[in-house]
């Protein structure tokens, strides 16, 4: 970490990046001024970390990507559609690469699941069901001084989106990874259970993919007893693959008409793709951090080859990038535009 604007109050900014270790000569009052000095120095950052409430991913990662600095951004990539539309144009003309940090995506057995099914190891696919519960917003947390709370149920700063922008995503892209497909329309019925929120806390959908596929999501912030639920379920003409984060080293395969099989990471059954995000010996713990630190690493191969003139790294299209930001923006929006419309089928 070389220099940040790690701050939203230009006066404690400095004080700030002190305590994470920043120099005062690279510790910038705002994201815009950081862009230009950085950009100036010949040791100027490679890539820039935005994890600030979502309005602000926008602004910042075209100020950066406008002096051919990476990005690699939390997600849901942008408040609104227009502003990802605005951002795709943005990364395009830029030398810089754009990420964002879909973490699941870096899980070892998530890797698995991916290359079963691309594979035909469960032929086409039918089904595909996912969900991610919690119940951290099951009060109104964001009255109560609760900083998270109060941003992601601000329409102004989290966008359109409540559970679907901040969990939804989440689930939709996973489910997008693994299966190879992407849907064509979905149905979806958002709610808001606590009195006075203005984003939805739960939602259901139905979802059409591409191919003929079809399924549900659901996610909620109001699920008590569920924390971060998340768990993908994929059936197809010969099998089915089930997983889920909160135990995430398991991989549960079974061909039709077979005894459900357990896979692994670094166990029988397991293959290459796990074992390249694998950091530490099977049956010991492994999972969130993880899939964070397999995504940055990533990210800074394909960045480092792009700098050299070198190709990128044969898994850098597993990396999520301005079309995964793009997905969620549409898959967030076509949420809302259903539910407004009586859970009608709404393009994504």
């Amino acid at each position: 970490r070389v220099g940040g604007a790690v701050s939203p109050e230009p006066a404690s900014a400095h004080a700030a990046a002190a305590e994470l270790g920043i120099g005062a000569e690279r510790s910038y009052a705002d994201c815009n001024g950081m862009a230009k000095a950085e950009a100036a120095r010949t040791d100027g950052s490679d890539a820039v970390s935005i994890v600030a409430p979502n309005h602000l991913h926008g602004p910042i990662a075209e100020a950066f990507l406008a002096h051919d600095i990476s990005i690699i951004c939390d997600k849901p990539m942008t408040a609104t559609l227009a502003q990802a539309e605005s951002l795709v144009d943005a990364a395009e003309a830029s030398k810089g690469r754009f990420f964002l940090t879909h973490n699941y995506t870096g899980y070892p057995m998530i890797r698995q699941a991916k290359a079963m099914i691309a594979a035909g190891e469960i032929g086409k696919i039918r089904v595909v069901q996912v969900e991610y519960p919690q119940d951290w917003l099951t009060e109104a947390s964001e009255n109560d001084g609760l900083k998270q709370a109060e941003w992601r149920t601000d329409p102004e700063r989290s966008g359109v989106g409540g559970s679907v922008g901040d969990i939804g995503t989440h689930a939709y892209n996973l489910a997008c990874f693994v299966s190879g497909l992407r849907a064509t329309e979905l149905a979806a019925d958002l709610q808001s259970f606590v009195p006075g929120r203005q984003l939805d806390d739960n939602a259901h959908m139905m979802l059409r993919f591409d191919g003929g596929a079809c399924g549900m999501l659901w996610s909620s912030q109001v699920a008590p007893g569920n924390e971060n639920g998340l768990k993908l379920r994929i059936y197809g003409e010969t099998g089915g693959l089930e997983w889920k984060q909160e135990d995430p080293n398991y991989l549960w395969h079974t061909p039709f008409g077979q005894p459900k099989q357990l896979i692994t990471r670094g166990g029988a059954g397991s293959g290459p793709q796990a074992a390249a995000v694998s950091r530490i010996p099977p049956g010991h713990p492994e999972g969130y951090l993880e899939g964070f630190s397999n995504i940055y690493s990533g990210i800074a191969d394909a960045i480092e080859a792009v700098r050299a003139g070198d190709p990128l790294p044969a898994d850098a299209d597993l990396l999520p990038g301005i079309q995964a930001g793009l997905d969620g923006m549409s898959f967030i929006n076509a949420c809302v535009m259903s539910s407004a419309n009586n859970a009608a089928w709404t393009k994504v």
